[in-house]
Order: C-alpha cells, then structure tokens, then sequence
C-alpha cells in the first residue's frame, strides 16, 4: 500500500512539480524580501527635496541627503513633489524654506522663532517618515552646529545676541553668561591663530555636533495610522479570491468536456465565439459582484471608504472582472485535464497575486522589481483599487489601470479563443 502510493505520487510530475517548486518560490521571494541573507544591500528610499532657500547652510543640508547611501533623492519644484508623493511614486517630500539657513543659525541657542520645515508623505508610510526625518535632523544639526560655532561665522550673531540681553540682564542671565564665555574663547583662539599665522598650517578637524548615538538597524513594519490598512488588504485579498473564481469558471469548462456537455452545446445551433462570450459575461458579472460584496462589508464594518472616483472605482473593478473572465478561459483552452489545469492555475495566479501586491505593498518591493511588476493584471489592478480607495485620486487616476486590465483582457481573450479553434479544427 505504502510503495504503490509512492509510486501513484511521483508518477504524477506535474503536481511533484508543484509541491516542490511553489515553496521554493514563494520563500525566495519573502526571504529576498525581507532581507535575504544579508548580504544585499536594503533598497534606497526615493524623496523629493523641494529647495527654496539659498543659504550656504540649507545647500551643505541638501548635499549631505543627496550623498546618503540610504536615499534617492530628487530635487523637484513643490507642486511636482506633492504630485508624486499624493500618487505614491515618492515616500517623503521635504521642503527647506526660504530663510532657513539664517533662521536656524538664530534659534540654534535661543531656541525661539524656529523655522519650520513642511514635511509632506505617503500616508502608508510612516515608518519611512521616521526614518527620513531622523536623517534630516542628522545634518541639519551637523551643518548648523558647524557654522554657529566657526569664530567668523558666529562673532555676529554673539555681539547681537550679547548686547540684546545686556540691555535686559534680568531676563536670561545663564544665557547671557554662556554667550559671553564663548565670546572670550573666541577671542582668544583668534588671537593665538594671529600669532601662529607663520607656522605650517596644520588642516583642521571638521566642526560641529554630530549625533551622540549609533543605530541598530532593524525591520520594521509600515505605520498605517494615516490611512485604512483595511482598504488595502481587501484590495489585495478580493483581486486575489476572484481569481480563484476565474480559475474555477474554467476548471468547469474542462468538467464539460469530460462529461461530453461541452460537445452538446457546440452542436446546438450557435457558434462556438457565442459559448464563449456568454461563458465570460457570466463570469465577469460574478466577479463584479463578488468584488462589490466584499468591499461592501468593509465599508460598512471597517470604515473602508471610496475616498477618491465612485466611476472610477467601478470602472476597475469592471475590467478587473472581464481579466478574471478571459483569465478562466484560458485555463480552460490550455488545460488538458481538470486536475493538471487545477494545479497550474492556482501556481500562476499565486505568482501572480504575489508580484501585484495582494499580500505584501508593492512600495516595500525593491525599485527595480516595482518596474518589473507592471507585466502582471494583479498589479495594475491593486494598484487601481487603492488609488480609488485610501489614496482618494480622481477618476483620470483610473485610466492607466483600467486600459492595462482591458489590455490583459483582450491578449488572455485572443489566446484563449484561437486554442478553442483550433481544437476544434481537430475535432
């Protein structure tokens, strides 16, 4: 018993092939995911840098980010950054305002009228936010502290500030004594360089603070306070068990044809494009109404919201379900027996599933796989279905997504109709 279920097992190579190689993909593409071995460098996080002050200090700012290993940053006007960001193509934009140089030197001891800087980000990612602020703060503080505590730079800003609170000792006297103590340092470092103005110059060591602290880099998960984590995961969870729907739309198809159903309607008096159009309508309208249930309960249980275009989001949700449609008939014209295409299937449309962003946002993908991932339906339609959801973008958001679907549905449609041709033919 036990040797000929062994044998009945491996006799059987495309499901062997099956059970070994969907594991293996699907762990390679989680483990490279989230790190791998280590020995691959994490992607780079893409900011805009908007730059609207000319200051020495903002320009030494805006070089130390962009000679970051860790970020891609575009420098960009601000209706450009705020543009891609509210689409998702940048994580984080950061904007130095005009006068900001000036304005954080003054409030570098004072600690009044601090420049603010507008920080505008993807409401998904939040952890990103952290970290992109973190190393804002970085060289902002290095280049700052550098220059308030160069003589020549700061002798200025002391005698000021010195006679400001001279005028009024009452009001901050610690303040007043701290200033005026490095106003008598200074002083004398300028005179001991005067007097060794002959000597070999020796070259000095970069001023300034840097952070007292290192950092233990981990993963973390993306913040999802700014925006319904709902709304995606129902997204990806409904592109996902459509399909699965789609798949057995065709595996009945093939079960028609064991049973010799199929042979019955095709010699019924209509043609064989008039089977298989009625076959896909009636799938495409499952499919829609199974999308338009789930994402009902959502909205109703989970506060999930069409935040951007209503026709929009039924506009991708229809070409969604003609993909699902044509995507059954494919299964059905390639498919060989119900139990082979099955398999197939479902292996297709979890890699699928997996590159389009069903389980995991596309924006934790590498860059170059975020490229990759536009050949499959089940990106453009995750895609689509978030940008009329939490993103809240107009019905013009849609289009892309909308064509690339109808696309994939007419190459899934015309493959699978020249199969039943020909097919045909040989019957």
């Amino acid at each position: 018993m036990v040797r000929k279920d062994l044998i009945l097992y491996l006799s059987n190579r495309r499901a062997l092939l099956i059970s070994l190689l969907m594991p293996i993909v699907l762990g390679a593409f989680f483990g490279y995911l989230f790190g791998g071995s280590g020995a691959v460098s994490n992607g780079k996080i893409d900011i805009a840098l908007v730059q609207l002050d000319d200051s020495g200090t903002s320009q030494k700012i805006a070089a130390g980010l962009k000679a970051d290993s860790a970020l891609n940053v575009q420098e960009l006007p601000l209706a450009a950054a705020q543009d891609k960001v509210r689409h998702g193509k940048l994580s984080v934009a950061v904007v130095l305002p005009a006068g900001f140089g000036v304005a954080a030197k003054n409030a570098f001891f004072g600690g009044h009228d601090k420049p603010e800087i507008p920080v505008y980000y993807d409401p998904s990612q939040q952890a990103v936010l952290a970290m992109v602020k973190g190393m804002l703060t970085q060289y902002v503080m290095q280049n700052v502290s550098a220059e308030m505590f160069d003589i020549k730079a700061t002798d200025s800003y002391l005698n000021t500030s010195i006679d400001a609170l001279q005028r009024n000792a009452t009001q901050n006297p610690d303040l007043l004594k701290m200033l005026s103590s490095i106003k008598e340092y200074q002083s004398r470092a300028a005179k001991k360089a005067e007097s060794g103005a002959d000597q070999p110059a020796v070259q000095p060591e970069q001023a300034g603070l840097s952070v007292p602290y290192s950092t233990s880099d981990q993963a973390l998960t993306s913040g999802l306070q700014k925006y319904n984590g709902y709304a995606h995961a129902f997204a990806g969870m409904s592109v996902q068990f459509i399909l699965f729907m789609g798949i057995d739309a065709g595996i009945a198809v093939l079960l028609w044809r064991r049973m010799g159903l199929w042979n019955r309607l095709l010699a019924a008096p209509i043609t064989l494009n008039t089977v298989l159009l009625a076959r896909a309508l009636s799938s495409a309208i499952i499919a829609f109404v199974i999308l338009c249930v789930i994402f009902l309960f959502a909205m109703l249980v989970l506060n999930v919201q069409i935040a951007g275009s209503l026709p929009g989001f039924i506009g991708v949700g229809i070409c969604f379900a003609l993909v699902t449609a044509s995507f059954g008939l494919l299964v059905a014209a390639f498919g060989k027996t119900p139990e082979a295409a099955r398999g197939l299937a479902m292996f297709a449309t979890l890699i699928m599933v997996m590159l389009g962003g069903a389980w995991v946002p596309t924006f934790l993908f590498p860059q170059w796989l975020q490229t990759a991932t536009l050949v499959v339906p089940t990106r453009w339609a995750v895609d689509g279905l978030d940008a009329m959801t939490w993103r809240g973008l107009g019905f013009e958001a849609a289009l892309p997504a909308m064509a690339a679907l109808l696309g994939f549905t007419a190459l899934f449609g015309v493959l699978a109709v020249w199969r039943f041709r020909r097919d045909a033919l040989k019957e």
